[in-house]
């Protein structure tokens, strides 16, 4: 292998570590801030949380937004959505079954279902995602995450508030640290997964939907397996899911936000398999409620086949 191609690997896999344990410091940081502030748990996990496992796919397509590379920034998504859907949730359910919650049957994966099929259209319109779909997805988060609180509110959830970990000082270092990391692992993501692609002759859509994507993803994979070795199986569920919709409305409505993001037409097809993906795993709650070994079999079996198809259309 080229010594140029192995020192960007090392470059790539230096910045998936800022990325990762940056957003480990940012959400201990804003954590422990709020329950400084006496904010409920149930909330500091349903915002702070939620958004700092989606902080390094943010961090790579904001970055590339910024750049130019287009491709990487919506590849990513779409790749890190699939990911945590076909493996994070595949991977759970063979080890455990996962059970669902009817509130997610009901109001979650139906939710990621309609934003899916938005973000579908919004790309059949005009080939692109403008800078007004960008603010209308933003818009569609803030109005979600009111929900949530609300919705909390109402269930009567709200009254935990968690004893802080850190001193205010401490906890305002760990956030900066955190968005430092972030910052400088997104740039050397982008950076050095640009250079293998031109390098090794691959394309910005495929390097964002595998290597990219996969790498940022592991907060997720880890987060779930950690979970399920708890005992805490709705945790999965409910990191995979909450992933999926901030990866959406938040990296995308961000990214598009800041700058119009044109696409190829062929994309079209990772957009629909992702919807299908999507439904499926829809279906496969609702039938049983649950996901179960067979039904993680197939998921790990429909990612193992659309990474071929990626490679192969490369």
């Amino acid at each position: 292998m080229d010594a140029g191609i192995i020192v960007q690997v090392v470059l790539l896999l230096v910045g998936f570590v800022f990325l990762i344990k940056g957003s480990d410091f940012f959400v201990d940081g804003a954590s422990s801030i709020a329950s400084l502030l006496k904010i409920p748990t149930i909330i500091v996990g349903l915002t702070i949380v939620a958004l700092g496992t989606s902080a390094p796919e943010a961090a790579v397509s904001i970055t590339s937004s910024l750049a130019g590379s287009n491709a990487m920034a919506v590849s990513n998504v779409i790749g890190s959505n699939l990911f945590n859907m076909l493996m994070v949730i595949g991977i759970a359910a063979l080890i455990s079954n996962l059970t669902m919650e009817k509130s997610v049957l009901e109001k979650d994966l139906p939710f990621l279902v309609g934003i899916t099929i938005l973000w579908a259209v919004f790309i059949v319109i005009g080939w692109d995602i403008t800078n007004i779909e960008g603010i209308i997805l933003l818009i569609i988060m803030i109005a979600y995450i009111i929900f949530l609180v609300i919705d909390t509110k109402k269930s009567g959830g709200t009254s935990e508030v968690e004893k802080p970990k850190f001193t205010l000082p401490k906890s305002i270092i760990l956030i900066l640290v955190g968005l430092a990391g972030i910052v400088l692992g997104g740039d050397l993501v982008v950076d050095s997964a640009s250079a293998i692609a031109i390098a090794l002759g691959m394309s910005e859509t495929l390097v964002g939907l595998t290597i990219v994507a996969i790498g940022t993803s592991l907060p997720e994979l880890v987060t779930s397996i950690t979970a399920i070795k708890k005992g805490e199986n709705q945790l999965v569920i409910g990191n995979v899911i909450g992933s999926n919709i901030f990866n959406i409305l938040f990296v995308l409505g961000a990214s598009s936000a800041i700058s119009a993001i044109p696409l190829d037409s062929s994309m079209l097809i990772d957009v629909l398999f992702m919807l299908f993906v999507t439904i499926l795993c829809f279906i496969f709650g609702k039938t049983q409620e649950k996901y179960d070994k067979r039904e993680g079999a197939i998921l790990i079996l429909l990612f193992i086949g659309y990474m071929a198809f990626a490679i192969l259309r490369n």
